[in-house]
């Protein structure tokens, strides 16, 4: 493998691992929250318990975060040389203002949560539960931005063979952000609340710990639900902003090799760029058409509009994206059962139902990985949208052995970490919200 391969790999390990936190992060934020202010108006020692409980697993998830992001930042100095070199200005923007308004306000009242309890009045640690929650969605934010600007740049023009901003709102509020937050905050929310719901039917399953387990499974299920049927929403206005500023990405997602009018959306297929064909393909007519122009007449661009050293790969953003959509579908049909046995009051003693959460609460995570895998794969062969290609954004000087090596040295650490991470997360949960008490 040449040096640009083996830096690709690595960057993608780096970010994949570090994807797994924020989500979670940005979720139990949420619920936290809620718990909080339920605890404030009714200083009911269950909400305090349980919120001592999150509050304790969101400190562990949190210093995950950390620890990985700081690799990845470091990373656009070593393998990326010439994306620092020719975006860095730009790039660098959403990353400072992130390190300055959200990491630091994060870091700082998390520690409030975690040792403050009994140190300052119940309002100002409402108070903190907010800004963490302001805080970790302020983070998310500035990232995506700062991809978002990746995908759909705009504000900049090049002088001397960099990109310098000409208008740092256009930049910032880039075509393609609206729609990429929203769907990624939603995606947290899913991922933090079936995260949450699982532990709490673990709790139900052992006939443990019900005072704190019902109402943190009911809570993580309403939140849910809500979420479940957003994602569609916003997954649907995602993949028309997809349509129509990156045509070629959704070409790929879908594996259209010829413009159509009348486009049909892929349901299932095995898609080979050598036959340039989709092998036992699934598909309803027009409804592509249909979903991004809202004409089941309009034409949709095929693979064969692109220059073929500018078109994505295929193989790997199809089946990434379709992917995301089929767990996307299971969560949405879970939430409809949800509702239903909510509405029935049989949420706590229906066990198929409780070993069904246990075992989907881990998938959002999946479906965060290969929506990433395909918004980014699909973007390929650009670092930067049709300003900068990969290629040229890679660092020239740093030999493939010293890549490789390093490669291999990080996934010794990531399997090292997860696997403290587990034991860790599994300890707390053992121990139970009713036996936990501030700090670590």
């Amino acid at each position: 493998m040449d040096s640009i391969i083996l830096s690709r790999i690595q960057f993608a390990l780096n970010a994949g691992f570090h994807f797994i936190f924020p989500p979670i992060t940005i979720g139990l934020t949420l619920i936290i929250l809620i718990i909080e202010s339920k605890f404030l108006r009714t200083r009911d020692d269950t909400h305090k318990k349980l919120s001592q409980f999150l509050i304790k697993i969101l400190g562990l998830v949190f210093a995950l975060g950390v620890a990985s992001g700081i690799v990845l930042e470091f990373s656009f100095g070593t393998n990326w040389a010439g994306y620092s070199r020719m975006v860095g200005d730009i790039f660098g923007a959403p990353l400072a203002a992130e390190g300055i308004s959200a990491f630091f306000l994060e870091s700082v009242f998390l520690g409030v949560l975690l040792f403050g309890r009994e140190k300052v009045s119940p309002k100002v640690y409402w108070l903190s539960s907010l800004l963490v929650f302001i805080a970790s969605h302020l983070s998310g934010l500035w990232i995506l931005i700062a991809n978002s600007w990746m995908q759909t740049p705009a504000g900049f023009k090049l002088l001397g063979g960099k990109a310098v901003i000409t208008d740092f709102s256009a930049a910032m509020l880039n075509p393609s952000v609206l729609e990429r937050v929203l769907h990624t905050i939603i995606a947290s929310y899913i991922t933090g609340s079936l995260f949450v719901a699982g532990i709490a039917a673990w709790y139900l399953i052992k006939n443990r710990d019900i005072k704190h387990a019902k109402p943190l499974f009911q809570l993580s299920i309403i939140i849910f639900i809500i979420t479940a049927f957003l994602q569609f929403l916003t997954g649907h206005a995602h993949s028309v902003q997809v349509g129509k500023t990156q045509p070629e990405k959704m070409a790929a997602f879908e594996a259209l090799w010829e413009t159509r009018a009348g486009a049909p959306l892929s349901v299932f297929g095995i898609p080979s760029e050598k036959d340039r064909k989709t092998y036992l393909k699934v598909e309803i007519p027009r409804l592509l058409s249909l979903l991004i122009y809202f004409d089941s007449k309009a034409k949709v661009q095929g693979l064969n509009e692109f220059k073929k050293d500018e078109t994505p790969p295929v193989f790997l953003p199809f089946t990434m994206y379709h992917l995301m959509i089929g767990l996307g579908s299971l969560f949405a049909l879970v939430s409809v059962i949800s509702l239903i046995l909510l509405a029935r009051k049989k949420i706590y003693d229906t066990k198929w139902y409780l070993y069904l959460m246990l075992f989907i609460s881990p998938l959002p995570l999946i479906a965060n990985e290969t929506g990433w895998i395909a918004a980014e794969v699909g973007r390929q062969p650009w670092a930067v949208y049709r300003v900068l290609k990969t290629v040229d954004a890679a660092s020239v000087t740093v030999p493939a052995w010293q890549i490789l090596f390093s490669l291999i040295v990080f996934s010794l650490i990531y399997i090292l970490l997860l696997a403290v991470f587990v034991r860790l997360l599994m300890k707390i949960i053992k121990n139970g919200p009713g036996n936990v008490k501030s700090g670590y």
